[in-house]
């Protein structure tokens, strides 16, 4: 690619193995010893590769991406996205080369076919990436928690407290990693601006910043001190959002984060937003997969209403899910019949396992029945202790996440 460095422009060029030499690489992702040599002198694809990569250095520079063995060219997406993942590790990257604009340039056409590559987790402060679906409606403007959350905050579904020694610790890590910018104003006049500045401007953009003053009225201020100290909690971890935003160090992630366990408060810092941290996790991949589009969204809908700590709806959406997931081979077949035949799925023929998830079904099918899952059914029994909706999502999530790894149409 081209670059322009210092009003010179030149052309740089990235290797897909970075530090590594390709046949090392290539171990990292696929069994050489089990894939087929397109040399007769060697057994398998690590000798072939060997020989002509090493030994010989007879392949065309690019050779691996139209090697049929590897499925880049024509293989499923995964493929493609799981081994552009593993270009951008930090045990492959050359850290000191151009690697981040490479990734730049990558993300540009996967952006384009819908996919990105993101930073999913750190190893010793460094971005691991994953891939996942990309949505330019959801990447136009970040919201922050207090705003995506608000008709669950103000329906009381969300309900969280802050004391003063978390408030307090919060105050300082913001401290600790503040920083102050200088701006220019239209005369050329510069001056400093503090990382608290630029926080306040970000959340003003959606309500004015506001905490309780020493006669108890709640009033505006920018002073954010005051603000954490003396402001709703969910406001507070707006604050904790904006600040990510406008700190440049890997640091103040995995420092919120042990705050905010320390305390006790089921709430995570994770890619600039908080989450919480009753998540069920469920693989991104296996819901992007499943073909029927009501079954699938319910599945989302469900886990984003647990993540947000609205147990009850989610218990309903997920039970909803699991009345779909039942009917998935309709209307080739009836309820009950489309319920055995994913039962034969699961079971793989295994009349133990076959039992097992039979008696499952009927289990899920019987507290659906005799419950109240939905808020507005009538003579059911009623779940007042959140522990037991969390116990229901828990045992009917369980049963549909494995449950769509054997689905047709996947």
């Amino acid at each position: 690619m081209d670059i322009t460095e210092l009003f010179e422009t030149k052309q740089i060029r990235y290797g897909y193995y970075g530090r590594l030499s390709e046949i090392d690489f290539l171990k990292r992702n696929y069994d050489l010893e089990a894939l087929e040599s397109y040399d007769s002198r060697f057994n398998n694809a690590a000798g072939d590769i060997w020989q002509h990569t090493v030994n010989n250095d007879d392949y065309e520079y690019g050779w691996v991406f139209e090697d049929d063995r590897f499925q880049l060219l024509n293989g499923d997406d995964k493929i493609l996205l799981k081994f552009l993942c593993s270009v951008f590790h930090p045990a492959v990257r050359v850290e000191n080369g151009y690697w981040k604009e490479f990734l730049d340039a990558v993300n540009g056409l996967l952006r384009n076919d819908g996919y990105e590559l993101y930073p999913e987790s750190q190893i010793s402060g460094r971005d691991v990436y994953g891939w996942r679906k990309y949505n330019p409606e959801e990447n136009a403007l970040f919201i922050p928690f207090s705003q995506r959350y608000a008709k669950e905050i103000n329906a009381k579904h969300i309900q969280l407290k802050l004391n003063i020694k978390v408030r307090e610790q919060i105050y300082n890590l913001f401290e600790k990693h503040s920083t102050v910018f200088q701006e220019m104003d239209e005369t050329g006049w510069q001056y400093n601006v503090k990382t608290e500045e630029y926080v306040f401007r970000d959340i003003a953009q959606f309500y004015e910043p506001r905490c309780y003053d020493e006669n108890g009225k709640y009033s505006k201020t920018n002073d954010m001190h005051r603000f954490i100290m003396k402001t709703s909690p969910f406001n507070v971890l707006d604050a904790i959002e904006f600040y990510e935003k406008h700190i440049f160090d890997n640091d103040y992630t995995p420092q919120i984060n042990a705050i905010l366990k320390l305390h006790d408060v089921l709430y995570k810092l994770s890619q600039g937003k908080i989450e919480s941290t009753l998540e069920i996790a469920i693989n991104k991949n296996d819901i992007a997969s499943i073909s029927e589009k009501g079954l699938k969204e319910l599945v989302i809908e469900a886990n984003k209403y647990y993540k947000s700590g609205n147990k009850q709806i989610a218990v309903e959406k997920i039970w909803d899910a699991y009345e779909r997931l039942k009917t998935y081979y309709a209307p080739e077949l009836n309820k009950s019949d489309s319920a055995n035949r994913i039962i034969e799925q699961m079971s793989g023929g295994d009349k133990n396992f076959k039992e097992m998830y039979e008696v499952e079904f009927k289990a899920l099918t019987k507290i659906g029945n005799n419950y109240r899952i939905r808020h507005h059914e009538k003579n059911k029994i009623n779940i007042t202790d959140s522990r037991q909706y969390d116990y229901f999502y828990k045992r009917c999530f369980a049963l549909i996440s494995t449950a769509i790894q054997y689905l047709d149409g996947r």
